[in-house]
């Protein structure tokens, strides 16, 4: 058996598309489609993003604002804006709003309506990025067999413990309300530190050989360090992430890659919701009988206590 170390080096990740993103030509690119490409390849925080849909949405007079003017309105802080131009690599805010004037002055002289489209089509191209991804995770399961075995092995961990930190804690608790339907001991890890720490180490001393964790951007220090207590509790970890590489990648020992949506000011996860819904399939198919027996005495429990409405 490869030490802890190897079986990290080993780790796979799945990889939609395959390739690093290319920078894109924005030349021959409508006004809005030019903002979002000079904004694009940036992880940006809520507060950013409001700031870029700020300026999208008003595009030809936030081009021209002062810094005092452009944070009044979006209603956030001088050195917010100030942050926010130096993380796409711009030298201070009046070098953003020289690149953004010319975009805005195109805009000025592109049609009422081709504006209008502009503006009504930013919710539809978020939705089209979120198509994107999902199309990126159907090419990554045509080939089930990586998610079929882990899935194999969570269902053999007992208990099996599911990890989400900050924003991934809605991911995890989804997958462990539905796993604990088909899995006799799920146990949810969803805050840091000591706590975390105590209940991975409580998962191994009581049989657990697996941790299906969770890490979605933005990413935690706290969840590196939980993933890093799991291995020294000696339990091996599945990581479901936005991530191709980086630490948390390195620490996993098998990594998962769906992408998320950020168009919007917090990020959407169609893809790696899909691929959690995958993982409990597979988990469901790896035991059959245990799956079967399990649902059928949900339903009676279901009935029993009338947990639903009748429709």
């Amino acid at each position: 058996m490869p030490s802890g170390q190897q079986a990290r080096a080993q780790a796979s990740a799945i990889t939609p598309g395959g390739r690093a993103p290319e920078a894109p030509d924005v030349g021959e690119q409508p006004p809005a489609a030019q903002v979002r490409a000079l904004f694009g390849g940036q992880r940006l925080s809520p507060a950013q993003r409001r700031i870029v849909q700020y300026i999208t949405d008003h595009l030809t007079e936030a081009a021209f604002l002062s810094i005092t003017d452009l944070a009044d309105r979006v209603g956030v802080s001088q050195p917010s804006v100030t942050r926010f131009a130096t993380s796409l690599g711009f030298s201070g805010y009046p070098a953003l709003r020289e690149a953004l004037q010319p975009i805005a002055l195109s805009a000025v002289a592109a049609s009422p309506r081709t504006r209008e489209e502009n503006r009504r089509n930013e919710l539809q191209t978020a939705v089209d990025n979120e198509i994107a991804n999902l199309e990126n995770l159907r090419r990554v399961f045509v080939d089930t067999d990586r998610v079929l075995e882990i899935g194999r092995e969570l269902a053999r961990s007992v208990p099996l413990t599911i990890l989400g930190l900050r924003i991934s804690v809605s991911l995890a608790e989804y997958v462990a309300y539905a796993a604990r339907r088909i899995h006799p001991d799920v146990r949810l890890v969803s805050r840091g530190g000591s706590v975390a720490y105590d209940a991975l180490l409580q998962s191994r001393e009581a049989g657990g050989t697996w941790v299906l964790a969770f890490a979605m951007p933005r990413h935690a220090k706290e969840t590196l360090a939980a993933l890093r207590a799991a291995h020294r509790s000696g339990l091996r970890v599945a990581l479901i992430t936005d991530l191709t590489y980086g630490p948390l990648v390195e620490e996993a020992d098998v990594a998962l890659t769906a992408g998320t949506g950020s168009r919007l000011v917090f990020d959407s996860y169609a893809a790696p919701m899909m691929l959690s819904a995958g993982i409990l399939q597979a988990m469901a198919d790896a035991e059959p009988e245990r799956t079967q027996f399990r649902l059928e005495k949900y339903e009676q429990a279901a009935e029993q206590h009338e947990f639903f409405l009748d429709q």
